[in-house]
């Protein structure tokens, strides 16, 4: 059996700063994500909550943030236990914008995680569309 991994990837009508913006500042997390008190930054610790309920609903540490390349950080959600994932994030420029891939390993294994694998899964799918709706203005 292989590793569970999610992997993403989209094109953006935006810079490689632009969504940089959208990884790493809160304002801009809150429109697609959810939102940190403070700027992911290298090596710190963040927490994200709900932008409606104000709930905790994930934490971690970032492992690795090299402005406007790549951002890597460990993820945690309440199903999860006390298992930790890690998320990376690549920005590349392409003609007309960024191409901005995902990809969360680490991910709980066996066929009682498989339940989380989807709803993370579908989570990601309308976190990116809701990135993508901003910076295209739709």
């Amino acid at each position: 059996m292989t590793d569970t991994i999610i992997q993403k990837s989209i094109y953006l009508r935006a810079t490689k700063a632009e969504v940089w913006d959208y990884l790493t500042e809160p304002n801009k997390l809150a429109i697609w994500f959810h939102k940190p008190k403070v700027a992911l930054a290298d090596g710190q610790d963040y927490a994200m909550f709900g932008t409606e309920s104000g709930d905790k609903l994930m934490w971690g540490k970032v492992n690795e943030a090299r402005p406007h390349d790549y951002l890597e950080y460990t993820f945690t959600i309440a199903p999860m236990g006390d298992a930790t994932s890690t998320v990376k994030w690549t920005l590349e420029d392409v003609a007309g914008g960024t191409r901005l891939s995902l990809e969360h390993t680490g991910l709980p294994q066996g066929a009682e995680a498989f339940g989380l694998t989807l709803a993370l899964d579908k989570g990601w799918d309308e976190h990116l569309g809701r990135m993508r709706a901003d910076a295209h203005a739709e």
